[in-house]
């Protein structure tokens, strides 16, 4: 199959794309480059069957492909609180472009959507009928609020124009390849640990997160867009494990054999307090749970960083 992948030269968008081409199928990737890595393009390169196209999702785009993964947006608050206009157009009209190819071509498309639209959840842990608690004018909500229309808009393209569409709700996923500046929590905390510097940790720590290795998450990804039958809700795709984010960092000062403390500042405005996924329907519907432990993630990324 010809595969387009949307921001596929992100973290998430390289391994999916990576994947696929070790599995035989062709992938044109489209990327801005806004956030993605030229490394992850060289490494893509090197299969004969890779295409890539630099263009921006705002604009309108055709080519000739058997499915879409509309993975283009950037997913780090550091990333997206940056440009949050451009992230609030990329999540709703570069959707809105990936739709009309797939309507175009009758071709089915994956939305890869985010826990984020679940907010500071009062739900926990959080399953897919849980409507959210979202701000509407805080600094994530550029992201929050882009991805929650984008998936109104899936949904009214299979309503109205019978688009075979699947939305994904990806909860925090990690793994080696990961920008050095990604921002976010384990990054973060393992650049610090082996650099011996003081552990960051927001509030007092004990904020939850569920962190799924990316290789699982894109297992999950590719059985989800080609389910067979129609669902007309989203998705949850995450690990169910919950771990404070304090008993993370002490898990990586042991892992990294850091010498570094740890220092405490201020929780970022509208930081969730937990972040946990309900996978029931996704072990229902597509037999997926995640598989690889997460001090064995830890310590591939841990390597790939030292190997960097």
């Amino acid at each position: 199959m010809r595969y387009l992948v949307t921001g596929g030269a992100g973290f998430i968008g390289f391994h999916l794309s990576r994947t696929l081409l070790q599995n035989g199928h062709d992938v044109l990737c489209i990327d801005n480059l806004s956030t993605g890595q030229a490394s992850n393009l060289a490494a893509l390169s090197d299969f004969s069957a890779f295409t890539f196209i630099r263009q921006d999702v705002t604009e309108p785009f055709f080519c000739d492909a058997d499915a879409i993964f509309n993975l283009a947006c950037p997913a780090s608050p550091v990333h997206y609180q940056r440009t949050p206009v451009d992230t609030l157009k990329t999540a709703v009209i570069g959707t809105l472009n990936a739709l009309e190819l797939a309507r175009q071509q009758s071709i089915p498309m994956l939305q890869a959507s985010t826990s984020e639209v679940y907010g500071d959840p009062a739900v926990h842990p959080q399953h897919e009928g849980y409507q959210g608690s979202v701000s509407i004018t805080g600094p994530r909500a550029c992201y929050d609020e882009g991805k929650r229309c984008a998936e109104t808009l899936c949904f009214d393209f299979q309503r109205q124009y019978q688009v075979d569409v699947k939305v994904a709700r990806i909860f925090n996923t990690y793994g080696p390849g990961m920008a050095p500046d990604d921002g976010r929590v384990i990054m973060n905390l393992i650049n610090q640990a082996l650099a011996d510097e003081p552990l960051t940790l927001y509030g007092d720590g004990q904020q939850t997160r569920s962190f799924c290795y990316v290789d699982d998450l894109v297992a999950g990804l590719i059985k989800l867009l080609g389910l067979t039958q129609q669902i007309s809700e989203p998705v949850n795709l995450g690990n169910p494990e919950e771990l404070r984010i304090i008993d993370l960092a002490n898990h990586i000062l042991k892992l990294t054999n850091s010498r570094s403390e740890l220092t405490f500042s201020p929780l970022p405005v509208d930081d969730p307090h937990q972040r946990c996924p309900d996978i029931a329907l996704a072990e229902t519907l597509l037999g997926w749970t995640p598989r690889i432990p997460l001090q064995q993630g830890l310590l591939r990324v841990i390597q790939s960083i030292r190997n960097r």
